[in-house]
């Protein structure tokens, strides 16, 4: 089978709620490093088959296939079309999984993979309220299908999280020690320059806003928690955030006839559901299946990049795999360095491929979370 390649992989500065994109344009945000990505290779952008972006909550500025207003904004020719896709979570790491089954199959040969969100102006859920009017407030509420498999228990991301950490074991204190860790590797990575190469900045906003230096224990003891009687608070929990990412995903015969440059390869890719209600889970199972599927294990993995959703998600993945935590997450993750929904996947991808060039590792697993219990798994193999 064909390979797929990462010739080239970069993002905005993750700009935290209400701060450096707060009233910026997503095709705007999301512009930026398509343009940025097409000046760096130096290549007709006539030639891009496709631009494939994730984007969740897709109203207002954000609706009408955002990836195609992107791609317009960035100035690519009227013929490159664009498409938005919505896998939850991992909306742009399932954008990066088309791109790369396009330049596998044979149909596409160069594939523009990425994803946009603005949660400052549009927040989560922001799309559910939409319904409204009608008397829907969620995707599952009223339908009777839906019911008589499920009931009407309630479907959420705090639920599925307390439930992970009560039946895991994780106190409170176990997951403020992981989100403090998460702060103090962001800042150390930031501070030693780690995201310089991976971060185009855009207007005044020339990094990470997310990482807080001056975090403690003591901080976040005092924090209220999202659910009475709960072991959740906000410090546990991933940022609300603004960003765009993108990867330009390559063929071998564009990587040729342009003149490109393969930095890493996909070396495995899959995406497994599990259970809807306890919707976090599934990083677990489907871990697990893609080791089985590469005969690979743990050890045979460099770095590890696993969506801090919440705490007792990366806790239990953990725990479940054996995989080493000084591998894991190592420039921090969403808790510290914030998780713009529709972005994120790329954004993790982008910040494992440049470690990976800095560390001198092979190999990289990377998993995420998402909404329906799902959960996106992607193996890159560094190259050089």
């Amino acid at each position: 089978m064909p390979d797929a390649y990462l010739v080239d992989a970069i993002r905005t500065p993750v700009g935290r709620r209400k701060g450096g994109f707060a009233t910026t344009h997503p095709a705007d945000l999301g512009a930026h490093v398509i343009r940025t990505l097409v000046a760096r290779g130096d290549f007709d952008p006539a030639a891009i088959d496709d631009v494939i972006y994730g984007c969740l909550d897709a109203i207002g500025s954000q609706a009408g296939d955002i990836a195609r207003t992107c791609a317009l904004a960035a100035g690519l020719p009227e013929t490159v079309p664009g498409v938005t896709i919505d896998r939850q979570c991992g909306s742009s790491q399932q954008a990066v999984h088309f791109a790369a089954q396009a330049v596998m199959s044979g149909t596409a040969d160069l594939v523009v993979a990425g994803g946009v969100q603005n949660m400052t102006q549009f927040p989560i859920l922001s799309s559910f309220t939409a319904g409204e009017p009608y008397g829907a407030t969620d995707p599952w509420s009223g339908s009777q299908d839906w019911e008589a498999r499920y009931g009407t228990q309630e479907i959420s991301q705090f639920r599925s999280a307390e439930t992970i950490a009560e039946s895991f074991g994780f106190t409170r204190a176990d997951m403020e020690e992981f989100a403090l860790r998460s702060h103090q590797r962001a800042v150390h990575a930031r501070e030693e320059g780690r995201f310089d190469r991976e971060i185009i900045p855009f207007g005044d906003v020339k990094q990470d806003e997310g990482p807080r230096a001056d975090t403690s224990l003591e901080k976040m003891a005092g924090l209220k928690t999202l659910v009475p009687g709960g072991r959740l608070t906000a410090a546990v929990s991933s940022q609300i955030s603004d960003a765009s990412a993108a990867i330009l995903v390559a063929s071998e015969e564009a990587v040729r006839t342009h003149g490109l440059k393969p930095r890493a390869r996909i070396h495995h890719l899959s995406v497994l559901g599990a259970d809807p209600v306890n919707l976090l889970i599934a990083p677990l199972p489907a871990t697990q299946r893609a080791l089985e599927k590469t005969g690979l294990g743990v050890d045979d993995i460099d770095l590890f990049e696993v969506n801090e959703a919440f705490a007792s998600v990366v806790l239990a993945w953990l725990k479940e795999t054996g995989a080493d935590p000084a591998k894991t997450n190592v420039n921090g993750g969403a808790i510290s360095l914030g998780h713009p929904l529709g972005a994120s996947g790329a954004r993790i991808m982008i910040t494992l491929l440049h470690e990976l060039e800095r560390t001198g590792g092979r190999f990289g697993l990377q998993t995420m979370c998402e909404g329906g219990g799902q959960a996106n798994v992607t193996i890159i193999e560094r190259l050089g």
